[in-house]
Formats: C-alpha cells, sequence, structure tokens
C-alpha cells in the first residue's frame, strides 16, 4: 500500500454532543457525550489507515493539550511531525440532533507564528520524498495566511508529489493556483472559490475543465446526500449514495477523500473508486467517529451505491 503524509494545519478537538430536538434558548439534555481528537486531515488518515496504507501526520499543534492527540497517533500507528505551538488546539463543538441535523460551534485555534511556519514548512520539504502522495485538508488557524498555504503546496507540486486539496475561502482560492492533483470542495466552496454559480452539471463541467487547463487533474464535487460528481481528462461520473440512518454528516467528505485517494493510488477502475469512496462516506455518517470498522458493512452500502456517466 502507499505512504501518505495528511497535514492538518487547524486540528480540534471534537466534542460531539447527541440529544433530541435542539430547543434553541432552553435547557436541553444530552443523551452522550463524545470527545476525539480530530481535524480533516487527521480524519483522513484515520479512512486511510483502516484501508491499508501507511500514514504520516503533520500541521500545527498546541502544546497544552496535545496528549488525546499523541494517544491517537500512537494508536493508529501514525509517524507524528506535527509541529508544537504554544497555547491549546482548539476545541469544536457539535450538536448532533437524532434528525441527523448538526449545528457546530469552532473554536479560533492558537495563533501560529512565523517561526512555527517556518519549521513545519522545512520539516514537509525534508520528508516530502518519502511519500506517495500528501492529502492537505481542513482550515487555516490564525497567523497562517492563504499565501502561505500557496506556497507550500507549490513546493510540494515541484517535486512531483500528488497533492489532494480539501479546504474552502481564501485558502481554496490561493490553493487553486498552486494547480494540486486533485480538489474535493463541495458546491458551494467551489462556487465562492471561483465567483461563478456551478449548480447545473453542464456549468460543473465547464468549471472542471478550466481547472484542468489549470493543471488540476481531478475535480471532485461532493453534494452530500444528492452524491458525488467527479470529472478528470478521462472521466465524468456520478455516484448516488444508498439510503442509511443518519447519526452525524461530520467527517463524510474527509471519508469521501480518503477513498477516492485510495482508489486512485491502488489503480482501481474509476467506477470502483468513486463507488468505493462514497460507500465510504455513507457509512461515515451512520457513526459518531471516524474510520471503517465492518468492512461487511461497507461491502453492502457499496452495493447500494449507483455510479452513472454525467451528461449535461
Amino acid at each position: 500500500m502507499a505512504k501518505i503524509l495528511t497535514l492538518t494545519m487547524n486540528p480540534a478537538l471534537d466534542l460531539t454532543v447527541q440529544l433530541g430536538p435542539l430547543q434553541v434558548g432552553q435547557v436541553n439534555r444530552s443523551e452522550c457525550m463524545l470527545s476525539h481528537a480530530a481535524g480533516k486531515g487527521i480524519n483522513v488518515a484515520q479512512v486511510l489507515a483502516d484501508l491499508g496504507h501507511e500514514l504520516t501526520v503533520a500541521g500545527f499543534l498546541g502544546v497544552d493539550n496535545q496528549l488525546p492527540f499523541e494517544s491517537l497517533f500512537a494508536k493508529r500507528g501514525f509517524v507524528d511531525e506535527f509541529v508544537r505551538v504554544p497555547g491549546e488546539t482548539r476545541s469544536n463543538i457539535k450538536l448532533a440532533e437524532s434528525s441527523g441535523r448538526i449545528t457546530d460551534l469552532n473554536g479560533p485555534g492558537p495563533d501560529v507564528s512565523v517561526a512555527a511556519q517556518q519549521a513545519l514548512a522545512a520539516r514537509v520539504e525534508q520528508i516530502a520524498g518519502d511519500f506517495d502522495a500528501v492529502v492537505v485538508a481542513g482550515s487555516l488557524p490564525r497567523g497562517v495566511d492563504a499565501q502561505w498555504l500557496k506556497t507550500l503546496l507549490l513546493r510540494l507540486n515541484e517535486r512531483g508529489l500528488k497533492v489532494a486539496l480539501d479546504t474552502s475561502g481564501e485558502a481554496l482560492r490561493a490553493g487553486l493556483e498552486a494547480s494540486p492533483w486533485m480538489i474535493k470542495p463541495n458546491t458551494e466552496e467551489l462556487a465562492d472559490a471561483l465567483d461563478a454559480p456551478i449548480i447545473s452539471i453542464a456549468a460543473q463541467a465547464q468549471a472542471a475543465a478550466e481547472l484542468r487547463q489549470r493543471g488540476i487533474e481531478h475535480v471532485v464535487i461532493s453534494q452530500g446526500a444528492e452524491g458525488v460528481h467527479w470529472f478528470s481528462s478521462t472521466v465524468a461520473l456520478q455516484a448516488l449514495p444508498p439510503k442509511v440512518t443518519v447519526a452525524s454528516t461530520v467527517g463524510a467528505g474527509d471519508s469521501l477523500l480518503a477513498g477516492m485517494v485510495h482508489g486512485l493510488l491502488s489503480c482501481h477502475s474509476p467506477e470502483q473508486t468513486l463507488r468505493t469512496a462514497t460507500a465510504i462516506a455513507a457509512m461515515a455518517v451512520t457513526q459518531i467517529g471516524f474510520g471503517i470498522n465492518d468492512s461487511a458493512q461497507l461491502k453492502r452500502l457499496a452495493s447500494g451505491v449507483s455510479v452513472n456517466a454525467l451528461t449535461a
């Protein structure tokens, strides 16, 4: 299997509170509370590890509450290349209602110094040659601007690495200029980055064609329960997920990205790649937490995924 590096610039301790219908302004009783060391790149790493790959994780991590992350890395067998910074890694509160609706309260995270940014860039450059792919996922913490991210992505590209990018806002806009191998925005994130509506399939196909001209090989557009659209020079495919009971939508996009990276690095057919990735995302919404813990369930979900050619 492949050796993969994931970069999570703004990880988080996720506190997921399960409850019935949220009564705003009232006292609510939780049914369960679960805490996870998380962040998009870390979530992706957990899924890729379950798929058999060898993972190294990096980014910025606050020294004051690093233990849950270090425990996860040790349990998962991840190589830890995170740069420690003063303060606490942010905490995110996720209110998961029984209906499947999620309300996010995301913390700001630490303020990352220029010295820490230089240290991470140097560390990544030092180890980058060991990997088959790099996944860069999530938001940027305070102190880190989008141009720093663009420079880092350009350096990875210069090394000939396959870079998969999943971010939003200014970070995505800057990231597109670095021509990563793959991007996985949702419809709203891509529309915002391109300053253009891309609701129709024809508009998405046109946007993907323009992005390929910039050197972006794979454009994967996630659309929640409405499925996934994947455009490359050789494929234009749609996957529709099976119906499932939703526990939490947290991590579904990360799971989809992990599945796409897995399929492409494993040289699976386009149909198999998209089918499996969509099934992994469908499995993610049925659980609290990240990873593949039931291969039989994944196989059943994959059999319920519909994959078709996209036509405008």
